[in-house]
């Protein structure tokens, strides 16, 4: 269903995919989760390897887990664990929780920070998986008859096609582009209604349709939805403009974590009957309170009876988030909330002060600068040879020649939005940090000439 907002922007409603499940009462909700977790130890204790002997190795008895709240006294796990226990360190697969008969399909994460992690997942595993994004899906207003258009990679990793088979489910139509460099006819001739992709595709597609002729905000598009990476709540808004079109965030993972905003648009619902999420901070070395920031920990909840390919208890995803709220949402959804995840893989550590990729993001996105700026840039961390300083060079691509007037306006905007947040690099600044900036014409970026999902943030100190 479509209403209108007093700009003029389509505003969507929604519905539920499962009523019942999303909107349970809190205490029936912590019952099922309970049920669950106990089915899902002692799963884990009979059919996965390394849970068999990682019990008996901790001395952990499997059934003095009785509750969800049992879960943060027991030892955490990490990408790395994964990687300790499947070939080549191992001869076999020490994760996977079935037989290979059992197993529908094998994958990988992308492996950008070692081995790839492996990954098996049951028919099962796909259903509940695809159960996960058409909650999603139907809480952002997509629904029977909706044309999706997935611009996501159909491969080793998991997201495009659980979209896919969620789509199945809501009785939507996928148009499985896969890259979001399809020509305008797509639009013009099967009207879609929906795309899924990054901020950056969004905004390159958008001017690429007006260069033939097409205005986004008077497509057959209804709403957006931006998954697969962190962003900026500034850079959504100006995704959101561009298209004249609600954005809507999606998070999710190859281990399962799938997370979706309604259209309350106020923190992502956390599926807690299919996933349990802890949060940790490492700093500390204990779990936090709501509304305290640390890295999400998922453990796998499995129905009583179910199967599963991989099944994980406590691990660390190394995205950092935090719990917002587990009241009844706007919405009527009853599953708790928690902030955009933000990768850690994205941050780095300067002069003892953590900066993510976000960071940067937001203040390039800052509402001035985009009279000026295509969106697109990179960052970069390096040591001065001349000072030994702390050096940020933050490179912003121009939509044309800008005159040295804008370009002092690009630059006091964004320090001004970074320095909001980074105020220990604020004392800093001049003494042993700096903050620089270069401006270029499109195409003049280095993460131009990089295939693949390019990393906007490096960290280039020896």
């Amino acid at each position: 269903m479509i209403s209108m907002k007093g700009n003029g922007m389509k505003m969507v409603e929604s519905g539920f995919f499962r009523e019942d499940v999303e909107c349970l009462p809190r205490d029936d909700l912590n019952t099922l989760i309970d049920e669950r977790v106990r089915y899902t130890i002692r799963y884990a204790a009979e059919h996965s390897p390394f849970y068999h002997a990682w019990f008996r190795k901790h001395r952990i008895d499997p059934a003095s887990v009785k509750t969800h709240e049992d879960l943060i006294n027991l030892p955490l796990i990490s990408g790395s664990t994964i990687r300790e226990n499947q070939p080549p360190v191992t001869k076999e697969f020490m994760f996977r929780s079935v037989e290979w008969s059992d197993v529908f399909t094998i994958h990988e994460t992308s492996g950008t920070s070692g081995i790839p992690k492996s990954f098996f997942l049951t028919w099962e595993d796909w259903l509940r998986y695809a159960e996960k994004y058409a909650r999603s899906f139907v809480s952002q207003g997509f629904s029977h008859g909706d044309r999706i258009v997935i611009c996501a990679s159909y491969g080793m990793n998991v997201g495009a096609n659980t979209m896919t088979l969620a789509a199945r489910d809501i009785h939507a139509t996928i148009i499985p582009i896969g890259k979001c460099n399809f020509p305008a006819r797509i639009i013009n001739s099967y009207h879609p209604t929906g795309i899924v992709g990054s901020v950056f595709k969004l905004l390159r597609l958008a001017e690429r349709m007006r260069a033939e002729g097409i205005k986004p905000e008077e497509s057959s598009i209804r709403a957006l939805i931006v998954g697969g990476e962190s962003f900026a709540d500034e850079s959504r808004a100006y995704v959101s403009e561009v298209w004249d079109r609600e954005v809507f965030n999606t998070y999710g993972s190859t281990e399962g974590t799938m997370c979706g905003e309604c259209h309350v648009r106020q923190g992502l619902h956390v599926p807690e009957d299919l996933v349990h999420l802890d949060v940790y901070d490492p700093t500390l070395g204990d779990f936090v309170e709501d509304g305290e920031c640390g890295r999400a920990v998922l453990t796998t909840l499995l129905p009583v009876g179910g199967k599963t390919g991989t099944l994980l208890i406590n691990y660390d995803t190394e995205d950092t988030t935090v719990v917002t709220t587990r009241d009844t949402c706007p919405c009527g959804r009853t599953h708790m909330k928690i902030m955009n995840p933000q990768r850690e893989a994205e941050t780095v550590w300067i002069l003892g002060t953590p900066v993510n990729r976000v960071d940067i993001e937001r203040g390039v996105f800052q509402r001035e600068n985009m009279e000026y700026l295509s969106g697109e840039y990179e960052a970069f961390v390096y040591e001065s040879e001349e000072t030994a300083d702390t050096v940020l060079r933050v490179s912003f691509e121009t939509k044309g020649v800008i005159t040295g007037p804008e370009k002092e306006l690009v630059m006091a905007n964004f320090k001004r939005s970074f320095y909001r947040y980074k105020t220990a690099l604020s004392r800093l600044s001049g003494d042993t940090f700096s903050l620089i900036f270069s401006f270029t014409e499109q195409g003049g970026l280095e993460l131009s000439r990089i295939k693949g999902r390019p990393k906007r943030l490096v960290d280039r100190r020896s």
